[in-house]
């Protein structure tokens, strides 16, 4: 049974989820607070966190980079009253899986926590299939790790320029669009939102390109989008 944990302060809100959690099969604990709620998700084995953007003491953001920052890639589902669009690409880029403006419907909610299970169970069973690493040129990308090194030393990727990297590292040669990046790496299309795409673009080769002006590694499609070059 999959475990669910809430960090919400609204105590209707949370008792609404936790409801409509547990009746579709989830076990579901709750936190109300921000500092604890973090501390709550690092202690204990989850399936899912669906994460309050306003929260006491710690805002959903910070704990979202925190848990990131400590290797700790359960998805995430943020929700938030905010609904400009610099909000959600801080939320997506802090390293969430997904964004949930409020008010929502409760069917849409479930919709997109069962989306974003279904995606990770898929994540795993890839990983379990394919190999642990891929070899490119001076680049080592550990999947099962989620480490990549170039020549001896670690490079420091969020969770989205990892699965980005090795989608397109796993599959070189292979153009993708910045819309197919963003359905695959973000889990649904984000119509609009393909500057995102073009900044973790740019972050990565500013990490693993010797000239980010002229990479080796992830190169451009000019009228396409990107791919991973395939002459190594």
């Amino acid at each position: 049974m999959k475990k669910i944990l809430v960090i919400e302060d609204d105590p209707n809100i949370n008792q609404l989820l936790s409801l409509h959690l547990q009746d579709a099969g989830y076990l579901v604990e709750v936190m109300d607070h921000g500092r604890n709620g973090f501390e709550k998700a690092c202690s204990g084995e989850y399936d899912l966190f669906i994460l309050d953007v306003m929260l006491p003491e710690m805002d959903g953001f910070t704990i979202c980079q925190k848990l990131r920052a400590l290797d700790i890639f359960t998805p995430i589902l943020m929700l938030t009253a905010k609904s400009e669009e610099i909000d959600k690409v801080v939320g997506l880029e802090s390293g969430a899986d997904d964004y949930l403006t409020k008010p929502f419907k409760i069917r849409e909610f479930l919709a997109r926590v069962k989306a974003i299970l279904r995606r990770q169970e898929h994540i795993l069973q890839s990983t379990q299939k394919e190999k642990s690493s891929i070899r490119l040129g001076e680049l080592d990308i550990d999947h099962v790790k989620r480490k990549v090194m170039l020549q001896t030393q670690r490079v420091e990727l969020t969770p989205k320029e990892f699965d980005l990297l090795h989608l397109l590292a796993k599959n070189p040669g292979r153009s993708y669009s910045r819309g197919e990046l963003l359905e695959l790496i973000w889990g649904y299309d984000f119509s609009g939102y393909e500057h995102t795409v073009n900044a973790h673009i740019n972050r990565l080769r500013a990490k693993i390109e010797q000239d980010p002006n002229n990479p080796i590694y992830i190169l451009t499609t000019w009228g396409v989008g990107y791919r991973f070059n395939d002459e190594f």
